[in-house]
Parts: C-alpha cells; structure tokens; sequence
C-alpha cells in the first residue's frame, strides 16, 4: 500500500498523525504528511482508519 497527503485539500487537523503517528508526521508547512510512501503490513489498518476519518478527504491511496 501507498499514501500520501494532498497539500491542497489538507487542513492542519491532526487527525491522521493522531491515528498513526509511525506513518504521518507534520511538514515544514505545518501540514501532514507521510513519511514513506511505502506503509508496512502492520500499520495498514490504522491508515484505513486515518483515511476515513480525514474530514477533507485530502489522504489518498493505493493498494
């Protein structure tokens, strides 16, 4: 699985770096972002959680 973060649609909430800290970090902009493209098998469950809970739909992803 791959992800990443829409600059544009993304609003500074915290949300996702709240769901799955090993995966999302803040950038420069003070904007989500993630880490590595790459998301380990363990931690896919928590970026699906972090998916549907990012209220801008602004975190994309494919399998």
């Amino acid at each position: 699985m791959k992800v990443f973060v829409d600059q544009d649609l993304c609003i500074s909430c915290g949300l996702c770096i709240s769901i799955c800290e090993d995966v999302f970090s803040w950038n420069e902009d003070d904007k989500a972002e993630a880490i590595d493209d790459e998301i380990p098998e363990d931690l896919v469950e928590d970026v699906e959680e972090a998916v549907e809970s990012c209220p801008t739909e602004a975190i994309k992803y494919q399998e």
